[in-house]
C-alpha cells in the first residue's frame, strides 16, 4: 500500500521489450536507501515489484495487463517517473489510501494558474470512473494523492501547489500527455458492495451461515 506521496522522481535508462511485456531499468536514489529485492514501488502510481537492484536504481518487470491499461506503455529511456516505496506500519499517514491497481488512464486537457495553484483538467479514457470522482475526495494522479475540485460532464480537475508541481513528474508535462488514473479504494468498495447485494439478493442470505458451519467443521469445532 502507498500514500499518494512521491518520494523522488527517477528516470528510465533502459527498457528491454518483448511483445507487451517489459523490463524496466529505472535510475533512483532516495527510495534506494532500504531496498530489497521483492518490495513493492510505486512507479507512475503503478505498483511493480524491484526484481534486482542496483547502487544507483532497479528494474521491475511490467506485464502486459499492467501494458495495457497504463501509461507505462508510453515510456521511453529518458522518461521521469514518479517513484514511491510501499508505507512503513508506523509511518505517517499524508496522503490517502492508494493501492497501485491503476483503473485507467486519461488525457490532459489544459493546464492553467489560479493565482498560487495550478489547474489540470484531466479527461478520462472511461467516463465509468465518474462514479468515484467526487468533489473534494481522493484520486491518484501518476502516483500523486490529490483532491478533485470539479467533475463536469467529460472531465474533472485538480489544483496543485507549487512544490508538487516541482517534485513530480507533473513538472514535465504538457496538455496532450496521458495521465494514470486510480480512484479512492473505499468508493470502489462500497460500490461493488452495493451492486453484489442489489444483483444477489437471494443468494446472499445463505452464504454466511453455510460458509461459517464450514469453518467451524475444518476447524474440529462442529
Amino acid at each position: 500500500m502507498f500514500t499518494g506521496l512521491v518520494e523522488e522522481v527517477g528516470h528510465i535508462r533502459r527498457i528491454g521489450r518483448k511483445g507487451e511485456a517489459l523490463v524496466l531499468n529505472i535510475g533512483a536514489s532516495a527510495i534506494m536507501d532500504d531496498m530489497k529485492i521483492g518490495d513493492s514501488v510505486s512507479v507512475n502510481g503503478v505498483c511493480l515489484t524491484a526484481t534486482t537492484l542496483e547502487g544507483d536504481g532497479f528494474t521491475a518487470d511490467v506485464m502486459p495487463e499492467t501494458y495495457r491499461h497504463t501509461n507505462l506503455n508510453h515510456l521511453q529511456s529518458g522518461s521521469k517517473v514518479n517513484l514511491e516505496r510501499a508505507m512503513l506500519s508506523g509511518g505517517r499517514f499524508g496522503g490517502h489510501i492508494v493501492q497501485g491497481h491503476v483503473d485507467g488512464t486519461g488525457v490532459i486537457g489544459s493546464i492553467t494558474r489560479d493565482q498560487n495553484a495550478v489547474v489540470f483538467e484531466i479527461k478520462p479514457d472511461d467516463n465509468d470512473l465518474f462514479r468515484y470522482l467526487i468533489p473534494k475526495g481522493s484520486v491518484t494522479l501518476d502516483g500523486i494523492s490529490l483532491t478533485v475540485v470539479n467533475t463536469s460532464s467529460g472531465s474533472f480537475t485538480v489544483s496543485i501547489i507549487p512544490h508538487t508541481i516541482g517534485e513530480t513528474v507533473l513538472n514535465f508535462k504538457k496538455t496532450g500527455d496521458t495521465i494514470n488514473i486510480e480512484c479512492d479504494i473505499l468508493g470502489k468498495y462500497v460500490d461493488h458492495l452495493l451492486q453484489y447485494g442489489r444483483g444477489h439478493s437471494s443468494s446472499t442470505e445463505t452464504k454466511p451461515k453455510r460458509l461459517s458451519e464450514e469453518f467451524l467443521a475444518n476447524h474440529g469445532f462442529a
